[in-house]
């Protein structure tokens, strides 16, 4: 054990040095993006001079350039650099919020004491794209720092029961957050020198000065089942700067959460932000004001996927099926059509003859050798999910969301507890989801359930802002679609 506990402790020295660079790579990709947007926000506004007469010159940019490196001052003092532990979602709406405030700070100075100093034509154009493009570029540079190794921070996981298992567990899936679990500490002897999801237990929870002594920083205390005394001379004694404490409230949504001093007692605010009736109010309006002019450029797509089918299997381009909608109601939900017309009958005998097809079927209720598929058309239909844009039609009458929950078809369904298929009825379904862009093919009938159930509980605009972005990420590159 001493031997681990060693090798620990290089990890960590080695890791002493990558917040310096993880900073540094999300400062650079930063300031590219914020140059870039500027530059994007004058091209637009020169594209539109003929609603902007007056001329901007080239030289008139350097002060709105220089201006602009102050903005990851406001990233920093939001918790950004490096941000270890923040959710996706969270990153987002810190990044927009602080970018928003900076530009309307901008403007109000350009306004107040220069005058006619900037373009505020491009300053308001630059806005709009840097709303964008920055969010996307930190994105992409933690994707990158991730890649070289040079992103995270080692944890210590305190316990090593099933909930410090299911910590280390996502935490590993889940890269990007920045917490890279290293070890296990539990007062068990029994435990002590084994594996637990690949981590050593290193021994018992008297280690953890020593650990902290190396530069450990960051701890997990997942002990649930501890009592209030133990949970609460864990906390005081524990000498690390970061412990995240993970009480015993699995399944209670875990985002846009608040802690709350109640006279003392430590309370926790749970916001369910889909019973507020402004935040239903603000989904709907999203849901028109992308939803009718992504419907309007789908139109010529639909033609054109429609003659295609048509060209490889007689029959209609469309069709429709019942599923279930908001309250249980039902709703005829419209695809372009990717399989064969007697594609129950095709797949009835094809699981009938396969029995290992059989199998992924009831796993997956998708098959990756799917006989009722058209060539070509309906593989790539598919495959880029493109067969669901007439669903578009579906959002504007207000049967559907952009995004929520998949619209089942019944017998899929029927495979859920009615508790979780009630939970579904409470909200709109969805084009896209959070299983979508997360397991999408890949994931089972209990990775649905997870992720389904995680984001009713935890829905916020900036969630569905997250997964329609990576949906064209998704889209984009096909993954897990088949």
């Amino acid at each position: 054990m001493k031997v681990k506990a060693e090798a620990i402790a290089k990890r960590v020295e080695v890791s002493s040095a990558r917040p310096r660079l993880a900073v540094l790579g999300l400062l650079l990709g930063d300031l590219l993006a914020l140059e870039a947007s500027l530059l994007l926000g004058y091209a637009t506004r020169e594209a539109l001079g003929f609603w902007f007469p007056a001329k901007v010159p080239l030289e008139a940019l350097r002060s709105i350039a220089l201006a602009l490196l102050i903005f990851p001052l406001g990233y920093a003092l939001a918790g950004l650099y490096p941000g270890y532990g923040l959710a996706t979602v969270e990153r987002v709406r810190r990044t927009v919020q602080v970018t928003f405030l900076l530009f309307l700070a901008l403007i109000a100075w350009e306004w107040l004491f220069l005058r006619e100093g900037w373009s505020r034509g491009v300053l308001g154009f630059t806005m709009g794209y840097a709303l964008v493009v920055v969010p996307l570029a930190a994105a992409l540079a933690r994707e990158v720092l991730v890649r070289l190794g040079a992103w995270g921070v080692p944890v210590v996981i305190l316990g090593a029961g099933k909930s410090g298992a299911l910590v280390a567990r996502n935490l590993k899936a889940d890269p990007v957050l920045g917490l890279r679990p290293t070890a296990f500490l539990d007062d068990d002897p029994a435990k002590w020198g084994i594996e637990v999801e690949g981590l050593p237990v290193l021994g018992s929870l008297d280690l953890a000065p020593d650990l902290a002594q190396r530069g450990l920083q960051y701890a997990v205390l997942a002990m649930p089942g501890a009592n209030r005394e133990r949970i609460a001379h864990l906390l005081h004694e524990l000498p690390f700067p970061h412990v995240i404490l993970v009480p015993d409230l699995f399944g209670v949504q875990s985002l846009w959460v608040s802690t709350r001093d109640l006279a003392g007692v430590l309370g926790l605010e749970v916001r369910k932000n889909l019973l507020v009736g402004r935040n239903r109010f603000f989904k709907r309006a999203l849901d028109y004001l992308l939803g009718l002019p992504l419907f309007l450029a789908s139109l010529p797509f639909l033609a054109f996927f429609a003659l295609w089918i048509k060209r490889v299997s007689p029959g209609p381009a469309f069709y429709a099926q019942e599923r279930e909608g908001y309250m249980g109601r039902t709703i005829r939900v419209w695809k372009l059509r990717t399989m064969y017309p007697d594609a129950e009958a095709r797949l009835a005998r094809y699981l009938e003859e396969n029995p290992a097809a059989r199998a992924e079927w009831e796993r997956f209720f998708k098959l990756k050798d799917d006989p009722r598929v058209l060539p070509g058309v309906g593989h790539f239909l598919r495959r880029t999910s493109l067969d669901e844009l007439p669903q578009l039609w579906n959002v504007l009458k207000g049967e559907m969301s952009l995004v929520g929950p998949r619209p089942f078809p019944r017998y899929h369904l029927e495979k859920f507890s009615e508790e979780f298929r009630r939970l579904r009825r409470s909200v709109l379904p969805g084009l896209t989801g959070l299983w979508q862009v997360s397991a999408r093919s890949e994931g089972d009938l209990e990775v649905q359930e997870a992720l389904d159930t995680y984001y009713i509980r935890n829905w916020s605009l900036w969630l569905d802002l997250y997964i329609l972005a990576r949906t064209v990420w998704v889209v984009l590159t096909r993954k897990g679609a088949y």
